[in-house]
């Protein structure tokens, strides 16, 4: 939901250097977050990321774009949305992760973007992760798959 956060990340600033990841060059790129999606796609869990952005599009939503490589390689879904086009829709007003409609886990950044002191607020409450999955399904088919979206 957000179009920057944690900029001030060595990563994000060693990309707005030139450094970019090859998809051909895995170690460079490859860590838990990946390791853990792969797992649970082997499983059988299916995990999926939407990402509203505003256009044009931030540094760090070309950022993501450019390592979205990584998360499509460990079985995850990823689509696009420009903001624009969800003026029609109810969305949480905060990152969220779902897990098994069941457990809701919420991000709170700053306003500069940093991850708030206690960011991390994870609700073991159906009524909360039903309202976000609801959220998420009704705007899942808005979106534009990854490989047609263009940074």
């Amino acid at each position: 939901m957000r179009d920057h956060h944690m900029l001030d990340g060595p990563e994000f600033i060693a990309w707005q250097y030139g450094k970019r990841l090859e998809p051909a060059g895995r170690a460079s790129w490859r860590h838990g977050w990946h390791d853990a999606v792969a797992a649970a796609v082997g499983r059988g869990v299916v995990v999926r990321r939407a990402r509203i952005v505003s256009e044009p599009v931030h540094d760090c939503i070309r950022y993501e774009h450019d390592l979205t490589h990584g998360n499509l390689a460990a079985g995850e879904q990823v689509r696009w949305l420009s903001r624009r086009n969800t003026k029609d829709l109810c969305l949480p007003g905060l990152d969220f992760w779902v897990f098994d409609d069941q457990v809701v886990h919420y991000r709170h950044f700053t306003g500069d973007g940093q991850l708030a002191e206690m960011g991390e607020e994870i609700l073991r409450d159906p009524a909360p992760a039903k309202h976000c999955a609801q959220a998420f399904e009704l705007v899942w088919e808005c979106f534009i798959l990854h490989e047609r979206y263009s940074a």
